[in-house]
């Protein structure tokens, strides 16, 4: 079933243009963040499952689907991303909102309750933990190392080191998404692995302390790049967080198992 959003609009702020849309007319208001190198795209089924119960507001992030950096560096700070969500909000006119949040979207997440507390009502962050394990480590390395003109021979090395168990479908989507990346993109997803290794622990990014909202934190039992011990050493750290391992997927959660859809379900406001 293909579900039309009610709003298809960018905002352009002082340095990027930001592709968002907005689904559902009434009900609970939910923003979602995507992963790094995702887009909008991997919400389909989220939307699908709760579109017609929920208002839903999706954007690319710079360096992801259609956004575009219009001027500076292709290298976005957290702030500047906690910034743009902030925008975000603002030009769809959602409030009182969840954030629904994959992998490196759960940084940001965590980052903008800390900062606006006020404007979240709950958190569900998804495949995050407070450092990369060794493993992580590994696949940057591997993939700074190989050449940038090979761009099948990274999305390879990704799909080989977390997303076994995505869909056939998926891992092809991936393949053209790298085949097909600009340049400055690619620039781009470099620059955040770099970051990733340099920060060693979120600690030093987020004050969790600071956040003050109902927090749900998912792992997936398989998430190769993720240790499940500094996953629950996470949610220690974050005030009235819940913490729930997903039996059956990786590090992608629900573009491996649409079961995971009823996971978010049981933690979304109408239930």
């Amino acid at each position: 079933m293909k579900i039309s959003s009610t709003i298809k609009d960018k905002l352009q702020t002082k340095r990027f243009v930001i592709p968002y849309r907005v689904y559902g007319n009434g009900g609970p208001h939910v923003v979602c963040l995507n992963g790094i190198q995702q887009s909008m795209a991997m919400w389909l089924s989220f939307i699908r499952r709760f579109a017609s119960h929920y208002r839903i507001v999706l954007f690319d992030f710079p360096g992801q689907g259609k956004s575009d950096v219009l001027q500076g560096s292709n290298n976005v700070s957290l702030e500047e991303q906690v910034d743009i969500l902030h925008e975000v909000i603002e030009a769809s006119g959602v409030k009182d909102i969840t954030i629904c949040s994959a992998s490196w979207g759960g940084v940001v997440a965590l980052a903008f309750a800390a900062k606006h507390p006020q404007l979240v009502k709950r958190l569900i962050v998804g495949s995050l933990s407070t450092r990369p394990n060794e493993h992580m480590f590994k696949t940057i390395e591997n993939g700074s190392r190989i050449n940038s003109n090979d761009r099948g021979k990274i999305a390879d090395t990704l799909i080989n080191s977390f997303g076994q168990d995505l869909p056939d479908n998926v891992k092809r989507k991936i393949l053209t998404q790298f085949t097909s990346m600009s340049k400055e993109k690619l620039s781009s997803f470099y620059e955040h692995g770099l970051f990733v290794m340099a920060v060693k622990n979120l600690k030093e990014v987020v004050n969790f302390k600071k956040i003050q909202t109902e927090t749900f934190l998912l792992s997936g039992e398989k998430d190769t790049i993720i240790d499940l011990e500094d996953v629950k050493y996470l949610a220690s750290q974050i005030p009235n967080c819940h913490f729930k391992v997903v039996k059956n997927v990786g590090h992608f959660l629900h573009l491996e198992s649409d079961d995971v859809l009823e996971v978010y379900n049981s933690f979304l406001p109408l239930t």
